[in-house]
């Protein structure tokens, strides 16, 4: 199994070996030979074997979603920081819903999560109602019920952000295996930034803020969309995790 998990390119051949064996073992649904062919043929892992380790936390994961990105806990750390308990805490373009997932974990808030792909919002619900959140399908705000409408204290908003012309340059994992249009941001990878920032000052609560990643060369940009937008802009960024992070605040 190791030699055809190295030949396939897997880097961590041993390591995904051992995670592979063991989903088998805990799942009697599950064929080991089944496993290694899908991992072999260029899945993601993660898909592979139904889950994600994301801030320390077992994001349940389904095939054709959203793989959470280590990188991303950065803006996990930042959102936190500025959540209350009881606070409403809403994850557009959610996906599996592991940012929901991780900023309600430490204390209760009030979850909503929000997707247009059918298959993220059913693995979604899988990971966020257990917490007692909610899941909403549709495009951005429109899938929110309009009691949420300036209420909103945080506001976790992981849109696509790859300019359209790299999105080839991205690994197969990618490419071939998470829906275009959770990784596709159009021509400059802001065109989903800017449709949330637009109208985030009708959603955020007083005082609320919205929260979103970007490359380190998109961050100047996204923050002066924020400001002509009505929001009071900052970047945060991690050299450990090589992630930027843009937050928006309402006065």
């Amino acid at each position: 199994m190791v030699g055809a998990l190295r030949a396939a390119g897997c880097v961590f051949a041993e390591d995904e070996a051992a995670l592979l064996i063991s989903a088998a073992r805990d799942d009697a649904s599950l064929d080991l030979e089944r496993l290694v062919e899908q991992r072999v043929a260029g899945l993601p892992l993660e898909q592979v074997i139904g889950f994600a380790e994301f801030c320390g936390l077992r994001i349940l994961l389904d095939a054709g979603v959203f793989v959470p990105r280590r990188r991303t806990e950065h803006l996990v750390t930042e959102a936190r920081a500025l959540t209350r308990p009881h606070a409403v805490v809403v994850d557009l373009c959610c996906g599996s819903g592991a940012l929901g997932v991780a900023v309600a974990a430490p204390q209760p808030v009030d979850l909503h999560a929000a997707d247009l792909e059918p298959a993220a919002v059913r693995c979604a619900r899988r990971n966020v109602e257990p917490l007692g959140g909610q899941v909403h399908e549709g495009d951005l705000y429109s899938a929110l019920p309009d009691s949420l409408r300036g209420q909103i204290s945080v506001l976790l908003a992981n849109v696509p952000y790859v300019p359209t012309d790299e999105v080839r340059f991205l690994p197969a994992e990618a490419r071939l295996h998470e829906p275009l249009v959770t990784l596709d941001g159009g021509t400059d990878g802001l065109d989903i930034f800017r449709r949330v920032s637009a109208e985030a000052t009708q959603w955020l609560a007083p005082g609320g803020s919205m929260l979103a990643e970007t490359s380190e060369d998109q961050a100047s940009t996204a923050a002066a969309i924020l400001a002509a937008d009505g929001l009071t802009p900052r970047i945060s960024t991690s050299a450990d995790l090589y992630a930027t992070v843009i937050i928006g605040t309402k006065d």
